[in-house]
């Protein structure tokens, strides 16, 4: 029989459900994602690191647990918040079961939650606080001031690589650094695919460290948290701007328009999901993406670059290209797995701005 669990907005709204996965209670950052598939990648992906992820869609679990599609080798989400979960996955590469698998990494699951009415919450009052607990939180109780206290901090240095790590081997037709804020393997995957060696690079590497390695391109990944408060990166980042072509992916976006000069904000409840239309401004075109940001660069601060992408449904800053520096960047992610795969040309660009410096040097 599944045990009882409670889940608690920081507005005081109380809902309940019930465990699977890890026993436990947890405090974070409550946000929704609107993938119908994709749940491992979700799950996996470090830039959900300190959030209490809540899946739109009813059903989570179906397709089972299967390693080849992790993003990283370890769940990061502070909890996990669907209205169902399938106990008995059907898929011929399935490992076994989602409650098998948070219950091993340590990871609070929640299932039996009205997700609709938490969305609507979420979306009208915009992201907030959660805690999730054994028993409702009592008049007084010190956790609710915990759930008012709680920020993601020093997120970047939790998730990135320790040391640095290399993939692809000598004969790679292109030395790519990449400055790991939190990298999902697919981006790792994508180069490999282009036939690029792949250094991997900690978060606190500096540019000299960087360019040490002899790269003809560097690309900054994605990565959780408030990208303001990587005061570190955005300094090292000033001094790489210009040496190398450069391509930026969601904080590593939101990183470079800060070296740059520009500002960043805070989202009412961000962009998560594989159905995120925007817009190339250049030809009109519109691709849907994969995104996964609360952050976003704000396009009035946008300088010594232009703007080159923006969100169809909001308008948001989507992509910055500084041609002058052979630098361009975009908040969503052209390497998503599961898809959409409609920016994947992105990294032929990449491409080809690796090619233009080294025929020039």
């Amino acid at each position: 029989m599944k045990k009882k669990v409670y889940l608690t907005l920081q507005n005081g709204k109380v809902f309940q459900g019930y465990r699977f996965g890890a026993e436990g209670e947890t405090v974070g950052e409550l946000v929704f994602t609107t993938g119908m598939t994709g749940y491992l990648e979700t799950l996996t992906d470090p830039s959900y690191y300190g959030q209490i992820v809540t899946q739109t869609f009813p059903l989570i679990g179906n397709y089972g647990v299967i390693p080849e599609d992790f993003e990283s080798d370890r769940p990061w989400v502070s909890a996990y918040v669907v209205r169902e979960v399938c106990e008995a996955p059907s898929n011929f590469r399935s490992q076994g079961t989602l409650d098998d698998y948070l219950r091993k990494a340590g990871i609070v699951g929640v299932c039996g939650i009205d997700t609709r009415e938490l969305t609507r919450i979420v979306r009208e009052t915009g992201v907030m606080n959660a805690c999730i607990s054994s028993a409702p939180l009592a008049e007084g109780d010190a956790r609710k001031e915990e759930i008012a206290r709680y920020r993601v901090r020093d997120a970047v240095r939790s998730v990135t690589c320790p040391a640095l790590k290399e993939y692809g081997g000598a004969d790679g037709k292109y030395t790519v650094a990449l400055w790991d804020f939190g990298c999902k393997e697919n981006i790792v995957r994508e180069l490999l695919k282009c036939g690029c060696r792949v250094f991997r690079v900690p978060s606190f590497y500096t540019a000299e460290q960087i360019l040490a390695l002899s790269p003809d391109g560097v690309m900054l990944t994605n990565g959780p948290g408030d990208p303001e408060e990587n005061t570190g990166v955005i300094a090292e980042l000033k001094k790489l701007a210009g040496k190398k072509p450069i391509f930026g992916i969601c904080l590593g976006h939101q990183l470079f328009a800060l070296a740059m000069g520009g500002r960043t904000g805070k989202m009412k409840y961000g962009h998560r999901g594989s159905n995120q239309p925007v817009k190339h401004l250049g030809s009109g075109r519109v691709y849907i993406s994969s995104q996964n940001h609360g952050y976003e660069v704000l396009s009035s601060t946008v300088k010594n670059g232009k703007i080159s992408f923006v969100n169809a449904n909001d308008g948001t800053c989507e992509g910055v290209d500084y041609d002058d520096i052979g630098a361009f960047t975009v908040q969503f992610h052209p390497e998503a797995c599961g898809g959409p795969h409609d920016a994947n040309f992105l990294f032929d660009k990449f491409i080809a701005n690796m090619e233009k410096e080294k025929s020039h040097a």
